[in-house]
C-alpha cells in the first residue's frame, strides 16, 4: 500500500464562507442580514469559491512532488504498442509478370465524417508471382500419382478420390513456381459427384508444402460445394511454399484432401471433375498500426552536452524497427574519435549552413556523411566517445549524453557531443500505435499509396496487439513496485514486473519456478499475447508469443536477472476441450440463435485471455470439470434445458481427442483452449 497524500489544507468550501460570516459577526454586529440574496454574503460566497480554488491547488503540490519523484527515479509512461495485422491485396487479374508491393505501403480504414482514418504500413515487401497450375492429378494408394493432365478441358470427367472416399485421398494442382505467402485461384468445372456430403461444410482440407510438412491453406472462398457445382476456390498459401517431389513429379504442390468428418456426413461416392487450373491472384503481407516518418530534420546542434529535440510526431512506437538518429559531418568519422565524437571544446566546428538549403546539403557545400548513433535506455554506462542517445517514446523527445562536473573541477562527459552546426535528423521511425488500431476484420479497406494492378486491400482477420500507452494515474501505482524491485530480477514477482515492462503488448505474464527434472532449479515465464477474437473463438497460432517478442523479454531479462539464474521465456501450455451438447430451446426462441449464443458462451467461458470465473483468463491449472459445461449452458438465452454436454479433451495441434472425461486436470503451466465445440439445438 502506497503512503496516503497528505491533505495540506482539508477546508471545504462551505466552511470557509461560514468561517467568514462567524468573523463578520464579530467585526460587525450591526449586519444581521445573511441570507444568500444579500449582497455582501454574495461577495463573502465569491471569494470562498476563490480561496477553495487556491486550496484545491496547493493540495496538488504533494502529488506534483511524488510525480517529480518517480521521474528523478527513471519511471517512465510506457508508450502506446501498435496492432498488427495481415493484409490481404487482391489483383484486377492474373498478371503475367512479377507484381511487388513494396515495404512501407500505406493502407487505411475509411475517413467517414466522426472518425478519422486508421492507418497501416506494410512491414515487408511482398512479391505476388506469377504462378499457373501446370499439372492436375489425384492420389488414392500411397506414393501412386494419378495424372489428369491431359485430359483437362475434353469434356472427360474423372473421378478426384477413391470409389468411396476415405480418409487421405487427395486431388493435386501443381504449380510451375513456388508463390510463398500469394493468393490463388483455382477454377474448378465440375459433374455432381460426390454424393453424401453437406456442400455447406464438405470433410475437404487444403494444403500447401511448405518446404517440411502440408500446411493447411486458409480458404477464402469455395464455390464448388465440395467438388460437386463448377466454381471457384480462393487460398491464402503459407509463407513458406516450396517445390517438393510426389509420385515422381517436381512442382509447387497444392492440395485438397478428404479428412476425417466429426459429426459431418461424409462422401459416398467420388467427385467427378471436367477441368482444373490455377494461378495467383494476390498476396498476403503482415502490416503494423502507424507510419512510417523518413529522414526527419531534428534541427541543429549546438554542440553542448545535453542537448534535446522533439520528433514532430509522437508517440513513436518501439516494436518495430530500431530509432537511429544521424549526424551530419563534412568529414568521415574516425577512430581517433574524429568527426564529432569528442567534447565540445575540442573537436573543429562546423559551419552553420544558409537558410532555406536543402537537408542533404546542410552540412556543408559538399555531400554530408550520415554517421548513425545508438540508442540507450540511459547514459549510465556511456563514455565520452559512446554515439548515443536517448528517446522518450511517449512526447517524442531525442536527448544527448549529459556532462558532470567532477570534485576536482574536472568534466565527464556520458556520451559524445554532436559537433557544432551539425545537423540531427532521424533516420527512420514510426509513429501511432493505440487500442484503436484493433479494427475488425475488412475494416482496411482503402489504399494509400498507388499500385498498378492492385484491385483491392482488406485485412482477413482481427487486428491485435495495439494498447494505449501509459496514464499517470498508472505510473503513481507501478512506482513503488518500480522501487522494490530496483529494476532487479529477484523474486517472481520481479519477473512478472520486468516482463510486463519489457512487453507491455502482453496480455497476461506468470512466472513459475521449475521444482523438478533436469531443469530444476529455473525459471519459466509464460507470456500470453494479446489475440483477435471473433465470438470468443481465438486461433491458437495468435497465442503463441512472437519470436522478435520473446527476443526482446529475454534480452530484457537477461540484463536484470540473479547471477547464475535460468530463465526461459515461452507460451504456456495449452490443453484443447472440446463440449459436445444438445440443447432443447423454447418454443418461441429461433434455434439457431439458441445455437450461435451458446457456442459464443462456450468459447468465451474457456477462454485463456477472457474466460474464467472472473472475466480476467482462464486460471493456470485450474481444472475443467463438466459441471461447468452445464453452467456455462444454462444461462444462455431461450434456452429450455439441457439435454446433454460431454466434455473431451484435444490436441489443438493435431485435432485428436480422446474419450468423453468428467473432469480435465491442468497443470500449473497449463490454460485451456477451446476446441471445435458441437452445439445441437431441438
Amino acid at each position: 500500500m502506497t503512503l496516503p497524500a497528505p491533505n495540506l489544507d482539508d477546508r471545504t468550501f462551505q466552511q470557509l464562507a461560514d468561517e467568514a460570516k462567524r468573523f463578520v459577526q464579530q467585526r460587525c454586529p450591526t449586519w444581521t442580514n445573511h441570507n444568500v440574496s444579500d449582497p455582501g454574503v454574495t461577495l463573502i460566497e465569491a471569494f470562498a469559491w476563490m480561496t477553495d480554488l487556491l486550496l484545491y491547488r496547493l493540495n496538488r503540490v504533494p502529488d506534483r512532488n511524488y510525480l517529480k519523484f518517480l521521474d528523478l527515479v527513471g519511471v517512465r509512461l510506457f508508450p502506446p504498442t501498435a496492432a498488427r495485422v495481415e493484409m490481404s491485396f487482391r489483383l484486377s487479374s492474373h498478371q503475367d509478370a512479377e507484381v511487388r508491393i513494396p515495404r512501407g505501403t500505406l493502407v487505411s480504414t475509411p475517413r467517414t465524417a466522426t472518425e478519422q482514418a486508421i492507418t497501416f504500413a506494410t512491414t515487408d515487401e511482398l512479391a505476388i508471382v506469377p504462378a499457373v497450375s501446370e499439372f492436375v492429378g489425384s492420389m488414392i494408394e500411397a506414393d501412386q500419382l494419378r495424372d489428369h493432365t491431359p485430359h483437362l478441358g475434353l469434356g472427360r470427367a474423372f473421378a478426384c478420390f477413391a470409389d468411396r472416399p476415405k480418409v487421405g485421398d487427395a486431388l493435386y494442382v501443381g504449380f510451375d513456381r513456388p508463390a510463398p505467402a500469394n493468393l490463388v485461384l483455382i477454377e474448378i468445372t465440375c459433374e455432381v459427384g460426390g454424393h453424401g456430403i453437406d456442400p455447406r461444410d464438405p470433410p475437404l482440407a487444403w494444403e500447401a508444402w511448405d518446404g517440411e510438412r502440408w500446411s493447411r491453406c486458409d480458404l477464402e472462398r469455395d464455390t464448388t460445394g465440395g467438388l460437386n457445382i463448377s466454381g471457384s476456390v480462393e487460398l491464402h498459401l503459407p509463407a513458406a511454399h516450396a517445390r517438393s517431389t510426389v509420385g515422381a513429379r517436381s512442382a509447387a504442390w497444392v492440395r485438397c484432401r478428404v479428412v476425417e468428418a466429426e459429426g459431418r456426413p461424409a462422401y459416398r461416392s467420388s467427385p467427378r471433375v471436367l477441368n482444373c487450373t490455377g494461378a495467383t491472384v494476390g498476396g498476403d503481407v503482415r502490416a503494423i498500426h502507424g507510419e512510417e516518418v523518413r529522414d526527419e530534420v531534428l534541427g541543429t546542434s549546438e554542440g553542448v552536452p545535453g542537448q534535446t529535440f522533439l520528433l514532430k510526431h509522437a508517440p513513436v512506437v518501439l516494436d518495430s524497427e530500431p530509432v537511429v538518429v544521424e549526424i551530419a559531418l563534412t568529414r568521415p568519422p574516425t577512430e581517433d574519435g574524429g568527426g564529432g565524437l569528442l567534447p565540445p571544446e575540442r573537436h573543429a566546428p562546423v559551419d552553420r549552413p544558409a537558410p532555406g538549403l536543402p537537408a542533404a546539403a546542410q552540412a556543408g557545400a559538399e555531400d554530408p556523411v550520415w554517421e548513425p548513433w545508438e540508442r540507450v535506455p540511459s547514459f549510465a554506462d556511456s563514455g565520452e566517445g559512446d554515439r548515443h542517445f536517448s528517446l522518450d517514446a511517449t512526447n517524442g523527445e531525442v536527448a544527448f549524453g549529459p556532462s558532470v562536473r567532477l570534485p576536482d573541477g574536472g568534466i565527464r562527459y556520458y556520451g559524445a557531443v554532436p559537433p557544432k552546426g551539425a545537423i540531427v535528423r532521424a533516420r527512420g521511425y514510426r509513429t501511432g500505435g493505440g487500442r484503436h488500431g484493433n479494427v475488425e476484420p475488412r475494416a482496411i479497406s482503402v489504399l494509400r499509396s498507388s499500385i498498378p494492378y492492385v484491385a483491392a486491400v482488406y485485412n482477413r482477420r482481427t487486428a491485435a496487439g495495439g494498447v494505449d500507452g501509459e496514464t499517470v494515474e498508472e505510473a503513481r501505482v507501478r512506482g513503488p513496485v518500480v522501487l522494490r524491485t530496483r529494476n532487479r530480477a529477484v523474486t517472481i514477482e520481479d519477473y512478472e514486473e520486468l516482463t510486463r515492462e519489457a512487453a507491455p503488448e502482453a496480455s497476461r505474464v506468470r512466472c513459475v519456478p521449475v521444482t523438478d527434472g533436469p531443469d530444476a532449479g529455473a525459471l519459466r515465464v509464460l507470456v500470453v499475447p494479446a489475440a483477435p477474437q471473433e465470438a470468443g473463438r481465438i486461433r491458437l497460432e495468435h497465442l503463441i508469443l512472437g519470436e522478435l517478442v520473446g527476443e526482446r523479454i529475454r534480452a530484457y531479462l537477461d540484463d536484470r536477472r540473479v547471477v547464475g539464474a535460468r530463465v526461459s521465456v515461452e507460451p504456456p501450455s495449452y490443453v484443447g476441450l472440446t463440449v459436445v451438447a444438445r440443447l432443447r430451446a423454447r418454443q418461441t426462441a429461433d434455434p439457431d440463435r439458441v445455437r450461435d449464443d451458446a457456442l459464443r458462451a462456450l468459447y468465451e467461458y474457456f477462454n485463456p485471455l477472457t474466460g474464467g470465473p472472473d472475466g480476467d483468463g482462464w486460471p493456470y491449472g485450474r481444472p475443467v470439470q463438466v459441471g461447468e459445461v452445464f453452467g456455462v449452458l444454462s444461462r444462455v438465452r431461450g434456452l429450455d434445458h439441457v439435454e446433454e454436454a460431454l466434455l473431451f479433451a484435444a490436441n489443438p495441434i493435431t485435432g485428436e481427442r480422446s474419450g468423453e472425461v468428467p473432469r480435465i486436470d491442468l497443470g500449473p503451466t497449463n490454460l485451456v483452449f477451446s476446441f471445435e465445440h458441437q452445439v445441437e439445438v431441438d
